[in-house]
């Protein structure tokens, strides 16, 4: 299993625009194979950061996800809301191997 974290750096001032675009990628992950575990924004303060953290079984199956971006209405759609809104500055992505249980090998 591979789990995917998104670094982004967001304008502030266009949360409701990011909230919509994450509430979006969330069904198309979890549409498509994966299982989302959430966007988590700025909470309290200033603060422009924001992450995402999403799942799937393999490299190769976030790979036949990943195929569709260019090719599926859907993943055009919610691509059109950061596009239009302008809410990601810029974002960064990280491969990660996750450990969900307290089990000592």
């Amino acid at each position: 299993m591979i789990t995917c974290v998104v670094e982004y750096t967001i304008d502030p001032a266009k949360t409701d625009d990011f909230e919509r675009f994450a509430r979006a990628w969330i069904a198309l992950v979890d549409k498509h194979g994966g299982t989302h575990h959430g966007y988590f924004l700025p909470g309290e303060g200033a603060s422009d950061r924001a992450l995402a953290l999403f799942s799937f079984e393999s490299l190769a199956a976030y790979e036949r996800y990943r195929a569709l971006f260019d090719s599926d209405d859907e993943f055009r759609a919610a691509n059109a809301i950061r596009d239009r809104s302008g809410c990601v500055l810029r974002y960064e992505r990280t491969f990660m191997r996750p450990i969900f249980d307290g089990k000592l090998p």
